[in-house]
């Protein structure tokens, strides 16, 4: 029971990377806060884990709703430990074919999303003695790929933000680390296949990037982030951990 007696907000985590982690920490003994911007999302991961869960809507990019997500969190589970900013999304475009609403749109739940929710929830740590904050950054955070111009922005922001974080916080025995997942069989994915002509093809060309050859799955990730939020790991901050299937070791 890895996380005996600690809350946890989990964002994002209606789906992918956010319900296999909410699922994991629930199964270590965690309380678990289920935010998404889909409620019915979020009800159906809550209901799953049974009264260990509570399920919150919130948009990430707004602050009131981050405000009431973080209160609400509080108030049914009496605290926080725990955070998880996980929420974020994709899109395919340069900076020449990007809109510039999409391009603000990625920005603020990807980049924007992780500020907000460590900005209300940081507060509530402090008042349990301090916490962990883990962050989902993306191997794109320090190599590039082509036609992500949006994503790859925000997610390099978010590990930069990260370092930032963990410096400005230690001394509130906070600990501010982010995870950097390679191609994950998630529900990002699923949106882009949407979008490209033929989804086969492009999917075996993202195996193709690991030496692995395969996709990573939710809970590959999950069982980092859970590190992190643990004791076990009370010696990293600061850092950026990569699970990738070897695709940034090429």
């Amino acid at each position: 029971m890895r996380l005996e007696n600690k809350i946890a907000l989990i964002t994002g985590a209606g789906a992918g990377i956010g319900e296999a982690t909410a699922h994991l920490f629930a199964q270590q003994g965690a309380k678990v806060v289920v935010a998404d911007r889909n409620f019915d999302n979020a009800a159906r991961v809550a209901a799953a884990i049974g009264e260990n869960a509570f399920a919150v809507a919130a948009d990430v990019a707004k602050a009131e709703d981050v405000k009431a997500m973080v209160q609400a969190s509080v108030e049914h589970f009496g605290g926080l430990d725990i955070l998880v900013n996980n929420a974020g999304f994709g899109c395919l475009g340069t900076v020449t074919t990007l809109e510039e609403d999409l391009w603000d749109s990625v920005i603020d739940v990807n980049l924007k999303g992780v500020f907000l929710c460590s900005k209300y929830a940081i507060p509530e740590l402090i008042k349990r003695g301090g916490g962990s904050i883990v962050n989902l950054a993306s191997t794109i955070s320090v190599v590039g790929i082509p036609d992500r111009a949006a994503y790859v922005a925000a997610k390099g922001g978010v590990a930069a933000l990260t370092r930032a974080m963990a410096l400005d916080h230690a001394n509130e025995g906070i600990r501010v680390n982010s995870v950097a997942p390679g191609v994950i069989n998630s529900s990002y994915y699923d949106k882009i296949f949407q979008q490209v002509e033929d989804p086969v093809a492009f999917k075996k060309g993202l195996e193709a990037r690991s030496p692995l050859n395969k996709m990573g799955e939710p809970i590959d990730i999950a069982n980092m982030i859970l590190f992190l939020a643990s004791d076990e790991s009370s010696f990293s901050t600061g850092a950026m951990f990569t699970i990738d299937g070897g695709y940034t070791a090429r």
